[in-house]
């Protein structure tokens, strides 16, 4: 890769916007959460191409539900804004379903921009 290609790549990445998703799921329960959550995010990467997401658990949780964060950004030649408006929309209209009975409260969505 030469310098230009470099510069392009790099330019590209900054200011993309990133979702950060997290809720809570019962301890009993969270192995299907899991399970559920990756599923979600392997049929959203093959819907979105350039799409990619990570679900994550907090270490540290100690009571009876367990945290989990879905993560997800998209390549900047796919989408140079990052997440957008419809892309949000179609990625918690497919958990509401695929998470349906496994979720204690609500997913809380943050959006975030990357810096550089």
């Amino acid at each position: 890769m030469n310098t230009q290609e470099r510069a392009t790549r790099h330019a590209a990445k900054a200011g993309t916007r990133r979702l950060f998703i997290y809720y809570r799921v019962n301890s009993t329960q969270v192995h299907a959460a899991i399970d559920a959550a990756m599923h979600l995010q392997a049929a959203l990467r093959a819907r979105h191409p350039g799409l990619r997401a990570q679900l994550m658990r907090r270490a540290d949780d100690t009571d009876s539900n367990a945290t989990l964060m879905e993560i997800y950004a998209i390549d900047a030649l796919a989408s140079p804004a990052g997440i957008h408006a419809t892309l949000r929309a179609d990625i918690e209209q497919r958990a509401a379903v695929a998470l349906a009975g496994l979720i204690v409260g609500s997913r809380h969505v943050e959006e975030f921009d990357a810096c550089a």
